[in-house]
């Protein structure tokens, strides 16, 4: 790669965006970080609520989850354990719990196939954010099981975010990462407060915009974005790979 390729990564402000940066860089991009999520615990953890029976399966949605729930002593007891994707499922690990399941397709639509005919009659708590997919608890209460959901935390738009709205409104942004519907959502907030929001669409369209999943593409499309990658695997590597890939042969000379 001889030109600079300006990517944009919305990861919350921990390891996470640490990680992206690094990843980034290693793909000879330059990353533009703008953390579009940050996490608010509630401080509950699945049971709670004493009169409820244990659940039979217990479904995780993101590493951050399983460690607030770990922070809080938490564990799935005899619950079946499932975990969105390989990342969640090592964090589970790394507090001394047996994961029974990790999907093939590292998204709502995945664990629900990936259960569906074990969960008939069964009780199921999913524990996640407040903007966990409708997507899941309803698929899994289609396949007959009593679905309990449990909000971990809450995810909410930085104060001061938005650096990458204006660089996209000026043309200077190359590319984008977007890991959720919530943050293409945000993405979009901060740039109406600048007074850039058609600008930052209008820019992210001369740019080569990835999505992680369908659900986070179809958002995108919804608000007029055009979404050039969605990878194969629902990761952040996968993602990052895949939009400079796309988006560095424009810059090579």
């Amino acid at each position: 790669m001889t030109c600079e390729v300006r990517v944009a990564a919305f990861r919350p402000d921990d390891e996470r965006l640490a990680g992206a940066v690094e990843l980034l860089e290693s793909l000879g991009a330059t990353p533009v970080p703008d953390p579009m999520l940050a996490v608010e615990p509630t401080g509950a953890v699945p049971g709670d609520d004493g009169d409820d029976p244990a659940p039979d399966a217990v479904v995780l949605t993101s590493k951050t989850g399983v460690e607030l729930l770990a922070d809080a002593g938490w564990s799935p007891g005899d619950a079946t354990l499932a975990c969105i994707g390989p990342k969640t499922a090592a964090a589970a690990r790394d507090a001394g719990w047996t994961v029974d399941l990790v999907p093939e397709e590292y998204s709502s639509s995945g664990l629900v196939a990936a259960l569906d005919g074990d969960v008939d009659g069964k009780r199921v708590t999913v524990a996640r954010s407040d903007h966990g997919s409708d997507t899941l608890t309803d698929g899994l209460a289609a396949a007959g099981a009593a679905v309990d959901e449990t909000v971990l935390y809450r995810l909410r738009r930085p104060e001061g975010a938005g650096q990458s709205t204006v660089m996209a409104a000026g043309g200077e942004l190359d590319a984008a990462c977007f890991t959720s519907s919530l943050t293409v959502e945000n993405f979009l907030d901060a740039a109406e407060e600048r007074g850039v929001r058609e600008a930052a669409i209008a820019g992210l369209n001369r740019a080569t915009v990835g999505a992680i999943g369908e659900p986070t593409r179809e958002t995108a499309a919804a608000f007029g974005i055009r979404v050039d990658v969605v990878p194969e695997n629902a990761t952040f590597e996968a993602l990052a790979t895949a939009v400079v890939e796309d988006a560095a042969p424009t810059y090579r000379g």
